[in-house]
């Protein structure tokens, strides 16, 4: 898949996930996230704060705290202060805004809105079925040199990766196997489909998730 397509799919997941916080409420919007320490409505913010921060505010921010991911939480919390009808209207209207961070491109982007989208629709117990391929993508980047803010270094040490719902496989070691959806999120730290994964070398990824 080419630069122009994985940007069209990240245009497409935000404008899913704009329809899909227009149509929650308070409670739905104030539920713990599957990332830690975000509910729902945070994350929407996040998705929102990653192209709408500029990259002078984001490492000011960065700065001032000597950390990257607390200047994402701090814009993320930040933004979350806004109405929610308001993040909603932001992640559509700026759909089409084209994201591709030096180092790490444009699968960075597809992975961390994948992600999230798992993140805001498993605790709500939405639907979350992903395109294989995009899973397959973004695990392309999270398996990669550079998974920024994704995957902790030895994570996947001895770990191979096969999908069943696509001809894809990541890394060397004890087999974990299963969708692409549910091995793109157990690599990015979730353990909430951990019970669509199986073999052998699954005992260990989840010793390792559940350790950090």
């Amino acid at each position: 898949m080419d630069r122009e397509c994985v940007i069209a799919a990240v245009a497409d997941e935000r404008r899913q996930i704009a329809d899909l916080v227009d149509d929650l409420d308070d409670a739905q919007l104030a539920t713990p996230s599957l990332c830690a320490g975000w509910d729902v409505k945070t994350v929407a913010a996040h998705l929102v704060s990653v192209f709408a921060d500029s990259f002078w505010v984001f490492m000011g921010t960065a700065l001032r705290h000597g950390s990257m991911a607390r200047a994402i939480d701090e814009l993320a919390r930040h933004r979350a202060e806004l109405p929610a009808v308001e993040i909603a209207a932001t992640l559509r209207r700026c759909a089409d805004h084209p994201l591709s961070p030096p180092l790490f491109g444009p699968l960075d982007p597809l992975a961390d809105i994948l992600v999230h989208g798992g993140d805001v629709r498993i605790p709500l117990n939405l639907p979350f079925e992903p395109d294989p391929e995009l899973a397959a993508l973004a695990l392309d980047f999270l398996t990669g040199p550079w998974p920024f803010g994704f995957v902790p270094l030895g994570r996947l040490r001895g770990i191979f990766l096969r999908s069943t719902d696509i001809d894809r496989a990541w890394g060397k070691g004890a087999e974990v196997r299963g969708p692409a959806a549910a091995l793109m999120m157990a690599v990015s730290g979730r353990t909430a489909l951990l019970h669509n994964l199986d073999g052998p070398g699954l005992p260990l990824l989840h010793h390792r998730l559940l350790s950090v």
